[in-house]
């Protein structure tokens, strides 16, 4: 290999000389590997200031100074130019000599170290001649079998100058890898050495993040034990300037609510035997926060109680905006300062004494401004309806009712839809004002008692909204009927003024009607507070109501008795007509309108009583008006006079016969068929 011969190259002292002539020797050459010398030797001579450089990469031990790139590298890039050659080996003409005999005369040698000849025994040697005998060998001409005897030609010059590049790249190829080796080093080494810091740094934070676990356990032992203790004590300063300085809000009521606690623990632990430095310290400071908290409440809801005083102000649009969102405000002022919470209490409760007072104060003028029908004494059962009492009866209605449009007294029509209507709105007092119609004193009535029970909902709602836990339901609903009093006052008075002078008893039943609806109405809503302002309104329509019936009575009784019992001449009972009474006809109206106005009635109501004697006594009359006009109630042409009456009723009362709704009901339209079933059995 050729490292073995640069190897053997770099001994010292040893020079070889190149062969005198081309011929190559038939001895067989030592070679390199067992340490003989090569033909060509480099000098190990180097020029001053350059020492070799020791590669990792060398085939050679780093402790060596006699590797091959460092024995290789001189200053020029060429070793063979600074080579000697020292020819120190035997002539071989010599060797063939002492082989072959003396030679001829012509060929002398050129030198001779002995004149020793060949023997017997040399000839016997064993020499590999390439299948030849040494006779043959040395006759032998033949260049190409010489040649394969000893096929070793030394290298030359130029066989070192063109291998000189391939072993400078070489060079360099090594040298860049020694480069790279070393930087790969380098980098090995400094990643060691920062595995070992992360090491240490990892263990390093091991060990503190188990000392803070330690710690961490500790303070939430301590935490949980003292947590309480010190965020009763305590008091932020985002507290302070929230409640000092901060808008009245949600946010705002939160804050209040801490500062509450607060002040509620540390009473409570004032109250204890031992106390602390910390008490000691945050109970003035909690005293005055709360002051702060109570005048900035009181001037909050004061602010409040005057804007309800504001001229065209919705009271409820501020109630529940700015007192029912802020509830918590009074119960705060109530559990520190309880009177200041009456004052502003009672201050809240004189203000809304004079809202609804005013507020309904205008919409009864604005109702009493509609044009009402006016039925007076002249619309009784048994008004004598002769053309003199006729005209008096039409003057004296276009005096109470001037353009009024004409109208039945007894007839129920389509005013029963003000109770069945399941609207449930109000007219507002605008259209109050510019309505031209003319209506019944039902209207009057429905719309005041309507927008009054709903306000009254509303403001018992707000009541025990805004003012519940601290005041108790009874207190509330003292207060409630503090504030209302005024204004049932004025509802009863326009009742009372609606039924006063009036005879018409359906529109009187209907207002009843209507209050029984908004009785039930308000117990659906569970307002209790109202139903004395429902009861007292009922006992002013239930007396009227009577007292219309009683008229209507005495009206039928005068009129019977104005009848006389003077018996009829024989032409007179002729002439006279069995077709019903008007009287008869006004009953039927007025019977079937209560009767249909007390489906859902019992027995027991007031009307049914009067309405007995009301019928008994028409029953008396159309007796009274046959005996008077055909003689006797009991001839051919009374009868049929008496059954035309009642079958007049019956018709008129068709609807209610059919449905057979109520108690009251069959009542009456069961005696109406019997007396018709009486005049028809020999009619």
């Amino acid at each position: 290999m050729w490292l073995d011969r640069f190897a053997a190259q770099q001994q010292p002292g040893r020079n070889n000389s190149p062969p005198p002539s081309n011929r190559s020797s038939p001895l067989p050459r030592r070679t390199s590997r067992s340490g003989g010398i090569s033909p060509y030797t480099t000098s190990q001579q180097q020029r001053p200031g350059i020492s070799p450089r020791g590669s990792s990469l060398s085939l050679v031990s780093n402790d060596s100074s006699s590797s091959l790139l460092a024995s290789s590298r001189r200053a020029n890039g060429s070793a063979l130019r600074q080579s000697t050659t020292v020819d120190d080996a035997p002539d071989p003409e010599e060797v063939l000599a002492r082989i072959l005999g003396p030679l001829s005369v012509d060929v002398a040698p050129a030198q001779h170290s002995s004149s020793t000849g060949i023997t017997e025994e040399d000839l016997e040697l064993e020499f590999d001649f390439g299948g030849l005998s040494l006779r043959e060998l040395a006759e032998s001409d033949d260049a190409d079998q010489l040649e394969t005897v000893d096929t070793y030609r030394p290298q030359t010059v130029e066989d070192f100058e063109r291998d000189k590049a391939k072993f400078e790249e070489l060079h360099r190829s090594i040298r860049a890898c020694d480069d790279i080796l070393n930087s790969v080093e380098t980098n090995l080494t400094s990643f060691r050495n920062d595995l070992a810091a992360v090491s240490a740094d990892i263990e390093s934070l091991q060990a503190r993040s188990t000392a803070l676990n330690v710690r961490l356990e500790n303070r939430k032992a301590v935490e949980k034990a003292l947590g309480p203790i010190v965020e009763e004590l305590s008091v932020s300063p985002m507290v302070v300037s929230k409640i000092a300085e901060g808008h009245i809000d949600e946010a705002w009521i939160k804050t209040l609510a801490e500062v509450d606690k607060r002040a509620m623990a540390h009473k409570k632990n004032s109250q204890q035997q031992t106390q602390n430095k910390a008490l000691a310290d945050t109970g003035p400071l909690l005293e005055k926060l709360v002051l702060k908290a109570i005048e900035r409440i009181r001037d909050f809801l004061v602010a409040q109680i005057k804007a309800l005083r504001s001229p065209n102000i919705n009271a409820q649009i501020i109630q529940q905006q700015n007192f029912i969102k802020f509830k918590d405000l009074f119960g705060f002022l109530n559990r520190h300062q309880p009177v200041l919470a009456g004052e502003i209490c009672q201050a809240y409760l004189n203000t809304m004494r004079w809202y609804y007072l005013n507020q309904f104060t205008r919409y009864e003028k604005a109702l009493l401004r509609l044009k009402l029908h006016v039925l007076d004494k002249n619309d009784v059962l048994g008004h004598d309806d002769s053309p003199t009492t006729r005209r008096t009866t039409l003057l004296s209605s276009s005096k109470l009712a001037p353009g009024a449009p004409p109208h039945d007294a007894f007839n129920l029509g389509r005013r029963i839809d003000v109770l069945k209507n399941n609207n449930n709105l109000a007219i507002s007092s605008y259209l109050a004002e510019e309505d031209t119609s003319t209506h019944y004193l039902e209207t009057v009535f429905r719309n005041f008692n309507l927008a009054l029970i709903d306000n009254a909902t509303a403001e018992y709602t707000f009541l025990a909204g805004f003012f519940s836990p601290a005041l108790s339901y009874g207190t509330i609903s003292r207060h409630f009927t503090q504030i209302f009093e005024p204004t049932f006052s004025v509802g009863q008075q326009l009742t009372r003024q609606l039924v006063s002078e009036t005879y018409d008893a359906l529109g009187v039943l209907l207002c009843l009607r209507l209050n029984q609806k908004y009785a039930f109405e308000l117990q659906r809503r569970r307002i209790p507070s109202v139903d004395s302002y429902i009861n007292g309104t009922g006992m002013e329509l239930w007396p009227r109501l009577q007292s219309i019936m009683d008229a209507h009575r005495e009206s039928v009784k005068t009129f019977t008795n104005g009848l006389g019992t003077k018996q009829p001449t024989a032409a007179v009972a002729k002439a006279a007509s069995a077709a019903p009474h008007v009287v008869t006809q006004r009953f039927g109206q007025l019977l079937h309108g209560i009767l249909a106005l007390s489906t859902e009635a019992g027995d027991d109501e007031p009307v049914v009583a009067s309405l007995r004697r009301l019928g008994g006594e028409v029953e008396r009359f159309l007796e009274g008006w046959s005996r008077t006009r055909f003689g006797e109630v009991e001839g051919r042409k009374g009868r049929r006079f008496l059954y035309n009456n009642w079958s007049l009723v019956l018709t008129i009362l068709g609807d209610v016969a059919l449905e057979g709704e109520g108690k009251m009901g069959r009542e009456f339209v069961g005696w109406v068929e019997g007396l018709k079933g009486k005049y028809q059995e020999d009619g």
